[in-house]
């Protein structure tokens, strides 16, 4: 990762269940794969953000699933239908991971790069208008 890890999202991680953290610690390294420039933060006080100018993603674990919310205005193709929920939601979708589940790098990774490029060329309301 060349971007520091932000120890309060290690702590976030580190008090969840293993499998959790696993799929968490994976999707973590992808968001930093796709763009070395992403930073972590927290918000709301516990929920780890990932940004370049502007939200790319957070987490948010639940009691049998770990959320991935996914900040891109709707506008992001899931040609794979990895989209588990807020399909129609204009800001934000979710991909839901549980037990047992693997993570689809390379459909995931698409999506980050894409909405990571969209914030560069001025954020997804800017785009979104655009069309």
């Amino acid at each position: 990762m060349d971007s520091p890890a932000d120890p309060r999202v290690d702590a976030y991680i580190a008090a969840l269940p293993q499998w959790q953290q696993d799929i968490l610690t994976e999707v973590r390294a992808l968001i930093h794969e796709a763009d070395p420039e992403v930073t972590e933060t927290i918000k709301r006080r516990v929920q780890p953000y990932f940004v370049l100018q502007g939200n790319v993603c957070a987490f948010l674990a639940a009691r049998d699933h770990v959320n991935v919310f996914l900040y891109d205005g709707a506008i992001v193709p899931d040609p794979e239908g990895i989209i588990t929920a807020g399909h129609g939601n204009a800001t934000a979708r979710t991909v839901a991971y549980r037990q047992g589940e693997t993570v689809n790098a390379p459909a995931l990774t698409a999506m980050i790069r894409q909405i990571v490029a969209n914030n560069r060329a001025g954020g997804w309301r800017r785009i979104k208008d655009s069309r």
